[in-house]
């Protein structure tokens, strides 16, 4: 079976590859950049952009199944159009393409950014919360609810699609690293000289990729899954990251009218460096919600378990080690482990 995986140098599509070259599926890579583990382990790169549609049908021709995880991550706004290009032009090209190519089943990873989680505070996640549509929204939670949108006008001229929607993704293996992979790596690394408040929910990367290919079979023709893990605070992060690691890492905080007065040059300074680790007013946004979510749905229908916290941390932990991005070095902390 010929299966496409679009973003294939990402954290999820190099995951996702992985687990379906060692079950000996034939994998087309789709990404602009070459995704040097998922070619290391038997896939073929096809170098494409989401946003040309003929490259992605020559892309797509002759494949049974799509997992489409391309997607531009933005803390700073819509990047000059970007974010907007990919997330919701790309899926609406990607989704076109795989209706004209005859794809048995296309499944768009998504994000519980597309949900309004500042609307729901105080009150439960579920695939029935409303949307990111109102126009003060982060452009990156915008562009995910558009792009969904989009998605849904191809299923209704006849594609055979499912959504999953994860909560903030952490784990293995995490080449670039992501996003929350950089933030766990400052702490290791004694780089994080203070943390911030609020929180979310933590999902492991490989559950995810569970959850994807559990859609592919098991999902039914345009519906949302929530794919949830462990709800957890940034301080409860860094204490599970501390076990994990046997070494202490920065248990400070940042008073809340401090972050006030920084966050519009944290924005300047994230926007023109790209790092990772200043927090931004749409960083700040996703954090300050510290959602509720139900993956009721999710656990009925696919099967859904997450795997504890814990595990997840202590896995990524071992992945920068053997990568050379961390070294092993403990420390007697008195610290239990742990949040599951």
């Amino acid at each position: 079976m010929v299966i496409i995986v679009t973003g294939a140098s990402g954290h999820v599509g190099t995951n996702l590859c992985l687990a379906l070259r060692a079950e000996g599926h034939e994998v087309r890579a789709v990404d602009v950049r070459e995704p040097v583990q998922a070619v290391r382990h038997g896939a073929r790169w096809v170098n494409a952009d989401v946003r040309d549609p003929a490259a992605i049908r020559e892309a797509f021709n002759g494949c049974e199944i799509v997992y489409h995880t391309a997607a531009v991550i933005s803390v700073v706004g819509g990047l000059g159009g970007l974010v907007q290009a990919v997330n919701v032009e790309g899926v609406r090209v990607v989704a076109q393409a795989a209706l004209e190519c005859g794809v048995r089943r296309f499944v768009h990873c998504s994000s519980v950014h597309a949900f309004d989680l500042a609307a729901m505070v105080g009150r439960s996640v579920d695939e029935t919360a409303p949307r990111s549509v109102r126009p003060s929204l982060p452009a990156y939670d915008r562009s995910k609810a558009a792009g969904e949108a989009e998605l849904r006008k191809v299923v209704e001229r006849g594609l055979d699609a499912v959504v999953i929607n994860p909560s903030g993704i952490i784990g293995p293996i995490d080449e670039a690293p992501s996003r929350m992979g950089s933030v766990l790596l400052a702490m290791w690394q004694g780089r994080l000289p203070s943390l911030v408040d609020g929180g979310f929910d933590w999902v492991d990367v490989r559950d995810v990729v569970v959850a994807l290919r559990s859609a592919a079979e098991r999902g039914r023709t345009g519906h949302s899954y929530l794919i949830t893990g462990h709800r957890a605070s940034v301080t409860d992060l860094a204490q599970a990251a501390s076990v994990a690691a046997g070494t202490r890492v920065t248990a400070r905080t940042v008073p809340p009218w401090l972050l006030r007065g920084v966050m519009p040059v944290a924005d300047v300074l994230a926007r023109w460096t790209g790092m990772h680790l200043l927090p931004t007013r749409e960083t700040m946004h996703a954090l300050a919600s510290f959602p509720v979510m139900d993956a009721t749905l999710a656990r009925r229908e696919l099967g859904h378990e997450p795997r504890p916290l814990a595990d997840t941390l202590a896995d990524l932990f071992e992945h920068f080690v053997a990568t050379g991005r961390l070294a092993r070095t403990r420390t007697a902390i008195p610290l239990a482990a742990s949040l599951g």
